[in-house]
């Protein structure tokens, strides 16, 4: 291989090498840890009907209203709708709190600001469940 062929081939390379401070954690979904906030695994499920335990003000997220107005107060009830990652540390979660009046009535929280008003039931854990005994009490009725 020409020389000059190399040369340019290792140039490139190093236009790709990236160095980094090694006082700088880096933080990616396989090495990066919870907030000190968050649990390792999340306390809420889709749909579970939960609480805020305090208000939930607009820290700049909302672009239709100003910084520090209350979007939602203290005691307001809703359900999850969806749960997400900021930072891939954070998580958050999209509850919907039907009929409050609002502006806006589908807010993220943190867990620290919610709390469970009912356990959470996984139906798609309990039908998938009922699905495989139906499964297997019509094998051993009519064999496959």
């Amino acid at each position: 291989m020409d020389a000059s062929v190399v040369h340019l081939a290792l140039h490139r390379l190093k236009e790709l090498v990236v160095l980094v401070d090694p006082n700088v954690k880096l933080q990616d979904n396989v090495t990066a840890t919870r907030s000190g906030k968050d649990a390792d695994e999340p306390l809420f499920g889709l749909g579970q009907k939960v609480q805020l335990v305090e208000d939930i003000v607009n820290d700049g997220t909302y672009p239709h209203t100003k910084i520090g107005t209350i979007m939602m107060e203290k005691g307001a009830i809703g359900y999850i709708k969806h749960m997400g990652e900021f930072l891939q540390v954070i998580r958050v979660y999209e509850v919907h709190f039907f009929g409050s009046g609002k502006e806006v009535d589908i807010i993220g929280c943190r867990e620290h600001e919610l709390e469970a008003m009912e356990d959470f039931v996984d139906e798609m854990a309990e039908e998938r469940a009922f699905m495989e005994a139906h499964r297997a009490k019509m094998q051993k009725l009519y064999g496959e």
